[in-house]
């Protein structure tokens, strides 16, 4: 039998691509972070990406799949009270958990996590391959991601108190970087998305590429604040048993949500996906328009964990569930 190659090895690990984007962005932010005069600039090319991902967001989800979507309003309902309420209320339970045992920043970021709204693409790709209803997990997603922009800062702010205090210039610039692209894209829809639904691999790369940025410098303003100095191998383990707490917790819930509100397997297994992913491409950005540069690669550790195992354990649960297995 033929020895598997290095990249099918790669590719068991690693089923999503994005993963060993995310972690080569992180080791290159710690070995070459941006320094000095660059990181005026480095910032303004994240923003600017950020910019053109929430645009791109805008012009791909459709207005009227969306409001078709919310006539299933058990599934949707579910969907979105596991994400922002449940979720919510884990990541809270975790950053009182480490409080004492990690730094307060480091802390905050497993309540940061807990806010986000789900994933777009992973979700619905991790639906289809289980054989869930795809088109209730793109109408997931849409809604999840359109609640995400404005609930996800209102219920940190809410929840944080005076730690994730949001003032008015962070509120604009919520306004001006998230939220206005968004709707420009929503309203260039008419005229775009059909070139956009055509390039959808030149779009992909887009979106990531965006979020590589944001990480980069989020995670460099890090690095040069000291980041790796601050955390020992004990709290690095730390964080990886929390994640993983925190997954089993997410995965296991929202799948025994679906079996108490008795919905179909199909519906069961769109609300798992959208209800447990957490999505980095919200995360990054508004990380990086809440906080500082050096709090911002702190608070979106959690979420880089997560991330790359959330898409890691989808990949290995979705075809079991495919065939007929239990979570």
């Amino acid at each position: 039998m033929t020895p598997p190659s290095l990249f099918a090895m790669l590719a068991r690990i690693f089923p999503d691509r994005f993963v060993p984007v995310l972690l080569a962005t992180t080791l290159l932010a710690s070995l070459m972070p941006v320094r000095g005069g660059a990181v005026p600039v480095a910032q303004g090319i994240s923003t600017a990406a950020i910019i053109l991902l929430f645009f791109l967001n805008g012009v791909r989800l459709p207005r009227d799949e969306v409001l078709h979507g919310i006539r299933n309003w058990k599934l949707q309902g579910a969907a979105l009270a596991f994400c922002f309420a449940a979720m919510a209320l884990l990541g809270l339970g975790a950053q009182i958990a480490v409080a004492s045992l990690l730094p307060a920043t480091l802390a905050l970021g497993f309540l940061f996590l807990g806010i986000l709204p789900s994933t777009v693409q992973s979700a619905t790709a991790a639906s289809s391959l289980a054989g869930g209803n795809v088109a209730a997990s793109v109408i997931a997603a849409a809604l999840l991601n359109l609640s995400g922009v404005i609930l996800s800062p209102l219920l940190f702010a809410a929840i944080a108190g005076s730690e994730g205090e949001i003032h008015a210039e962070a509120v604009l610039r919520i306004a001006l970087i998230l939220l206005l692209p968004f709707l420009a894209g929503q309203v260039a829809q008419k005229w775009l998305r059909p070139w956009v639904l055509a390039h959808r691999g030149l779009a992909a790369v887009m979106d990531r590429t965006a979020i590589a940025i944001a990480v980069y410098v989020a995670f460099s303003a890090a690095v040069v604040g000291g980041i790796w100095s601050l955390l020992d191998a004990r709290e690095v383990a730390i964080v990886l048993a929390v994640v993983a707490l925190l997954l089993a917790l997410a995965f296991g819930g929202a799948w025994a949500l679906g079996g108490v509100l008795k919905l179909a397997r199909a519906d069961r297994i769109t609300l798992l996906f959208a209800g447990a992913q957490k999505s980095i491409a919200v995360g990054a950005p508004l990380a990086a328009t809440l906080f500082p540069p050096a709090t911002a690669g702190m608070v979106l550790v959690p979420i880089l964990v997560y991330h790359m195992a959330q898409l890691i354990l989808s990949a290995w649960i979705a075809p079991a569930l495919k065939h007929g297995e239990e979570v």
